[in-house]
């Protein structure tokens, strides 16, 4: 019988676990969280731009949060817009980096659960 040998060719810096996925390394990892921070991109998207499986860096993301001491390493950043008087401001709705989306008629309740949920 003959036996077959499968090999495959990979940079000396990448380490690679039983099935094949490319490790990143702490560095690696805290340097792509940030590039994600900077993006403005949900998760989702900008794991899709950069070939990065979404769970992989959802997991990346909690841990390296946790390891900060702090839920969320995300800036908030809150604009401040008025409504023409006479018009009807309606619902509001805010986007989160992560994708989340608050709803609401109230504006300063929608900011105060923006600002928990960013602590």
């Amino acid at each position: 019988m003959e036996s077959v040998i499968e090999t495959e060719l990979c940079e000396p810096d990448q380490r690679r676990d039983t099935r094949g996925r490319r490790i990143a390394d702490k560095g690696e990892r805290e340097r792509i969280l940030g590039e994600y921070a900077r993006s403005g991109l949900t998760l989702r998207a900008f794991a899709r731009l950069e070939g990065i499986n979404y769970h992989t860096l959802c997991g990346w993301r909690y841990r390296y949060g946790r390891s900060k001491g702090s839920k969320s390493q995300l800036p908030v950043r809150f604009t401040e817009v008025e409504v023409p008087a006479g018009l009807s401001a309606g619902p509001l709705e805010v986007v989160r980096p992560d994708g989340t989306v608050l709803r609401g008629n109230d504006a300063e309740s929608l900011a105060r659960l923006a600002r928990l949920l960013s602590d």
